[in-house]
């Protein structure tokens, strides 16, 4: 699987993984102030942005992208930090290749298993009959029959582009993950602790780590730190750039 990735800077190898229907192209303003630092790469996870499509769609499959990714760019190891599905991608691999993760850092996610409603999600967007449309903000309000949520809209909306001059397509491969959303949102787990410096970061409003998920990070990640932005919901890193940066800058510099 050949991933699309974004590169900025010089220095240590530091990948960044976004969550489910999310991009590289989200992260790229962080990614541009960690460059100052490090040798950042940013990437499209399978079925996601400008990445290839597989039927294959699990945290072993992206975990093996991401060990092929780091071989392809001759990386022994690198930072890994992760958002969400992105993070649980990169919880796995750190346990499975400890000798090739320098340091863990997780944002808004635990290593349990969730319930989801992205269904409705999938649904709403796949029901959308994209030749109808000929603008962006057609689509946008046909979504909002279903998804009042403007923060949400707006994020899966970033997966809308022009497939060529006339035709809009969706980024994302919704047919299959709608088909694996329970491995997307199932337990990560191993036999073996990583026990190297992680940093989970929560945000202070969200629900996906809470104190009931506390227990089952400490035990997979020994030597794991629980920071929370507070006011942020999930997508904290957008929320609250700054504190978010300052918080990683300062486990990466300690």
């Amino acid at each position: 699987m050949e991933l699309y990735h974004q590169h900025y800077g010089e220095g240590r190898p530091m990948i960044i993984l976004h969550g489910l229907f999310g991009m590289s192209d989200n992260w790229v303003s962080l990614a541009r102030r960690f460059a100052e630092h490090y040798s950042v790469h940013v990437i499209d996870l399978r079925n996601h942005g400008r990445s290839g499509w597989h039927d294959v769609f699990n945290y072993e499959a992206m975990v093996d992208d991401l060990m092929e990714f780091m071989d392809t760019h001759q990386m022994n190891s690198a930072i890994l930090l992760g958002h969400s599905m992105g993070g649980k991608t990169a919880m796995q691999f750190a346990l499975d290749y400890p000798q090739n993760t320098e340091k863990l850092i997780v944002a808004d996610i635990s290593a349990d298993e969730y319930n989801h409603k992205h269904d409705t999600f999938i649904d709403a967007m796949l029901s959308i009959d994209l030749e109808k449309f000929t603008k962006r903000s057609e689509v946008s309000n046909e979504l909002k029959e279903t998804i009042d949520n403007q923060r949400i809209r707006q994020f899966l909306m970033k997966n809308l582009h022009w497939k060529d001059r006339s035709k809009l397509g969706w980024k994302a491969n919704l047919e299959v993950i709608h088909e694996n959303l329970p491995e997307i949102f199932r337990a990560i787990d191993s036999p073996v602790p990583y026990d190297k410096p992680s940093l989970f970061i929560r945000g202070g409003e969200s629900l996906y780590i809470r104190q009931k998920h506390i227990p089952r990070i400490k035990k997979l990640f020994t030597h794991a730190k629980i920071e929370t932005i507070e006011g942020t919901s999930h997508w904290l890193h957008a929320e609250k750039p700054d504190e978010f940066y300052d918080l990683v800058m300062q486990f990466l510099q300690s």
